[in-house]
């Protein structure tokens, strides 16, 4: 039976291996804006998806995805050894990895209510001066005096049944 907290330890100290590989021995200029996100582990410890999210040189830049991508499939076999070598698992899972998009979700997200605020905003403003279609009290008889659909009995609805 798989141990899930032994997957989760292992993705972890997955995660710190690549981490600092990438960081510090591998010298692969594709690779200097990647941060390792996370790493998850299947059940029976065979196969890690190491998350990883890519800056771009300065704020306003726009990152290189592929070049990243095509850096961190370079080094696969690389960090695979020295996964091995850090792990001291049986088997070495294999490592695959996939850009984390959580940062493309929250920026859309951004987009989205930046998008209902001034929706909002331009109601407001048509809602200033308006006045209402109809009476202040439509319900209200104006030649009685009385409400018009009002039960003056108190009952409500209690008297049907």
């Amino acid at each position: 039976m798989p141990d899930p907290a032994r997957a989760r330890r292992l993705a972890k100290r997955i995660n710190t291996i690549v981490a600092s590989a990438i960081k510090f021995e591998i010298k692969d200029p594709g690779l200097a804006g990647v941060t390792i996100v996370d790493t998850k582990v299947t059940a029976d410890l065979h196969d890690a998806t190491v998350y990883y999210t890519v800056l771009g040189p300065t704020l306003d830049d726009e990152p290189d995805h592929d070049a990243a991508a095509a850096a961190l499939d370079r080094a696969r076999g690389m960090l695979r050894t020295k996964v091995g070598a850090g792990t001291g698992v049986r088997f070495t899972p294999t490592l695959t990895f996939a850009r984390d998009t959580t940062s493309d979700t929250v920026h859309r997200l951004d987009e989205l209510l930046a998008q209902a605020r001034a929706a909002d905003a331009d109601l407001a403003r048509v809602r200033v001066g308006a006045e209402p279609a109809g009476e202040a009290d439509p319900y209200r008889d104006r030649a009685s005096g009385d409400d018009a659909g009002a039960d003056d009995s108190g009952e409500g609805d209690r008297s049907r049944g």
